[in-house]
């Protein structure tokens, strides 16, 4: 029988059925390729204590430090007798934090953790009485009974830290992963396949694998980490580059309809009566598209601009030329209510245009239709019957479109809105709707910085709209500390009243709806008792909207706005609210894309420390979209030295998106900017670090382009075919199909 190659050997057979059920469990780690790629968060030196001072809330950590103090207490059990607690003070210098201990084992614990003991001590930071500490934390010491001499080698070791869980101890995980290093060593490192090419290797100077994985797990020097680092970085950056590579390669190899405008027709009708000229980034981005619609092979952009940039008009015009070739386009939506918005907007913008084959309907008009889940059947079998004639030239629906029943009669172009990327099936169950793939124009109103571009969405080419439209007003933003100045919140809400009473809309943002369903998610994330006074739920639509009718905006005609009302009812408040028959609107995120109400020039976040940098920037972008100036007024009650307040000055502080994401990549970490559509880069990615790492990805990209256009089979690179193929396996190559 074939033996398993080393890596994808089950790590029951090298660690025993119970450990290699926890490592699966909670870690995640089921093969000794997973083991070695789980690498450490960080590395203690033994002779030196390592900070205590910023340790995470509620997270698993291992701390290396010195036994300050340890004292027995007797505490009242409540009727049922006396317990002792034993309470140990450790430090590092930096911070002091409490253990503690309970039960029969106090006395044991006592002679062990004596003043003077350095040790690695492991648990969930929790808080009690406003103080840092672990309740029965696992521990090791590390410099009982040893001579002088064996203490100063142990002390110049470097510790590695890994991430760890309750049930797995960093020390346990260290001894596992050197069971895997010395089994693989044994057989002379066999099974190791190495994903880069030699040639690259060499060319950059890069430490092997063998040599990469050792340095890593058991360095010996700060200099060797540092050496590891940037040979695994590399792997992963550049197995990633070539999976993107071979996308993009694939896609030149399709075949596509070539679609050129046509002088006079419905794109230069729709242009000459265009109330305002294009702006030179919109001009410039609608070269690139129009370019890669007259090639032979499928258009893949990505095209990303702030909010209200203008990418509507830059997408209309593109569906418009494709109109002019003889071809159809279709535009889909994430959700029904912003299909129905662009359904609106769209056919507004092309007035008698959008007409074709209706009375008043101008000589070179199409008809634009809409298509959703929730049509009724005679809409929807006119609509259907539309695209298969042909009479509609522009579809905009959500994924209903993608449905076995709908036929086109020649799709062109596919735009799709908000980055919701196509899986394989749905690209697949695209392409076959038209005679040839169709192009696929990808919009967001995220700004991504390029490093994130190249690793998330490297299969697409990407064009950037930044300036924004003659006539967009400046956002004011600034930050209501409301616990510590109430005055301010009050001045808040009379600056809403006055956008009011002068003719003006507004909105009133807040993290949660407050409806039966909110409580029960409370219950179960019912905080402890001392807990209660650091954490309240976040303040909710339906109650602020309350406080608002019957306090500072009584008289206004206040609506709410959230994800759990009907359809038809969020339509009618939309409608209304955009027709200015309501004066605010008391919303969730709901609004967070694709609501354009040029007369809203106020906006208030309610708890906004809870959203995200991204989120907040987005919510903004709904205010300031006419000729009055903007105002966004970020609520607060989280203390001025708080991360979260240094987040939410820095929103305030600048209006440009791709600065803000920055910064919300480098405080927050990728995991939550690139969000659950991207989760499969992050299950991909141990070591790189997209904002920081920004070299690495462009020099992997350039040399993976170079290595699939001279193999686009990789025949001749059998071990990064195997790296490639772990990668893509069926787990991970969601990020890259479904993004």
């Amino acid at each position: 029988m074939e033996r398993v190659p080393v890596l994808d050997e089950p790590l029951k057979n090298l660690l025993g059925a119970a450990t290699a059920k926890v490592m699966a469990e909670h870690l995640d780690l089921r093969t000794v390729g997973d083991l070695l790629h789980h690498y450490p968060r960080r590395y203690a030196e033994r002779g030196e204590l390592t900070a205590l001072a910023d340790l995470p809330l509620d997270e698993h950590v291992t701390v290396v430090a010195q036994v300050a103090d340890a004292r027995v207490l007797t505490f009242n059990k409540g009727g049922r007798g006396k317990g002792q607690r034993l309470e140990v003070t450790i430090t590092d210098g930096s911070g002091r934090m409490q253990l503690v201990f309970f039960g029969r084992g106090v006395h044991f614990h006592q002679k062990e953790l004596l003043p003077g003991r350095r040790g690695m001590f492991a648990g969930k930071v929790g808080v009690f009485n406003r103080k840092l500490q672990l309740t029965h934390p696992e521990y090791k010491l590390l410099d009982a009974e040893s001579s002088d001499e064996t203490v100063r080698a142990f002390a110049g070791e470097l510790l590695p830290i890994y991430p760890a869980c309750k049930q797995l101890e960093s020390w346990t995980i260290e001894q596992s992963v050197s069971i895997a290093l010395d089994s693989l060593a044994a057989t002379g490192w066999a099974g190791l396949a190495d994903p880069l090419p030699p040639a690259l290797r060499e060319g950059r100077g890069l430490t092997d694998l063998p040599e990469a994985l050792l340095k890593v797990h058991r360095p010996r020097t700060k200099a060797d980490i540092e050496d590891a680092r940037q040979r695994l970085k590399w792997d992963e950056a550049f197995v990633l580059q070539v999976a993107l590579a071979r996308r993009r390669y694939a896609d030149t190899q399709l075949p596509a309809v070539a679609r050129r405008p046509t002088p006079g027709g419905l794109l230069d009708a729709f242009d000459a009566k265009l109330p305002f000229t294009l702006t030179d980034g919109q001009k410039k981005v609608s070269k690139e598209i129009f370019d890669d619609l007259g090639t032979e092979h499928p258009m893949h952009r990505l095209l990303q601009g702030e909010v209200g940039s203008g990418k509507t008009m830059v997408a209309l015009r593109a569906m418009l030329a494709v109109v002019d070739a003889g071809g159809q386009a279709a535009m889909l939506a994430p959700t029904e209510v912003l299909a129905q918005q662009h359904h609106r907007s769209i056919t507004e913008m092309m007035g008698e245009l959008a007409q074709g084959g209706m009375l008043g309907g101008a000589e070179h008009a199409t008809k634009v239709v809409l298509l959703t889940g929730s049509m009724g059947t005679a809409g929807r079998r006119q609509a259907l019957l539309d695209l298969v004639t042909g009479e509609a030239g522009i579809v905009i629906g959500t994924h209903a479109l993608i449905e076995d029943k709908v036929q086109f009669h020649d799709l062109g172009l596919v735009v799709v809105d908000e980055q919701h990327r196509f899986g394989v099936e749905q690209r697949d169950a695209l392409r076959s709707k038209g005679k040839q793939p169709p192009h696929l124009l990808v919009m967001t109103a995220t700004p991504i910085p390029r490093t994130v571009a190249m690793t998330v969405f490297g299969d697409l080419e990407t064009s950037v709209l930044d300036q924004l439209p003659a006539g967009r007003s400046p956002i004011a933003s600034h930050v209501v500390p409301a616990a510590d100045k109430p005055h301010f919140l009050t001045r808040a809400w009379e600056r809403v009243r006055e956008e009011a009473e002068n003719g003006h809309q507004a909105y009133v943002v807040c993290p949660r709806i407050g409806d039966d369903e909110d409580e029960k998610k409370k219950q179960k994330q019912k905080a402890s008792p001392e807990d209660e006074a650091e954490k309240r739920p976040p303040l909710a639509v339906l109650e602020i909207a309350e406080k608002l009718r019957s306090g500072p905006l009584a008289g206004l005609r206040v609506e709410v706005l959230h994800g759990r009302m009907h359809p038809d009812d969020k339509d009618d408040v939309m409608r209304r609210f955009a027709a200015g028959d309501v004066d605010v609107l008391v919303a969730t995120t709901v609004i967070e894309v694709g609501v354009n109400v040029p007369n809203a020039t106020a906006m208030v976040i309610m708890d906004a420390d809870r959203f995200g940098v991204s989120q907040l920037h987005q919510l903004r972008g709904r205010v300031g979209r006419g000729s009055a100036p903007g105002l966004c007024l970020l609520v607060s009650e989280m203390p001025e030295a708080s991360p979260a307040r240094q987040r939410l000055n820095a929103v305030a502080s600048t209006l440009d998106g791709f600065e803000l994401s920055r910064i919300d990549l480098e405080q927050r970490r990728e995991g939550d900017v690139l969000g659950q559509a991207q989760s499969g880069v992050r299950s991909s990615l141990r070591m790189l670090t997209v904002i920081d790492d920004e070299e690495v990805i462009a020099a992997a990209r350039e040399e993976a382009t170079a290595v699939v256009l001279a193999d686009p089979d990789l025949s001749d690179h059998p071990e990064l075919r195997t790296a490639l193929d772990a990668l893509l396996d069926k787990e991970r190559e969601e990020f890259l199909e479904k993004g």
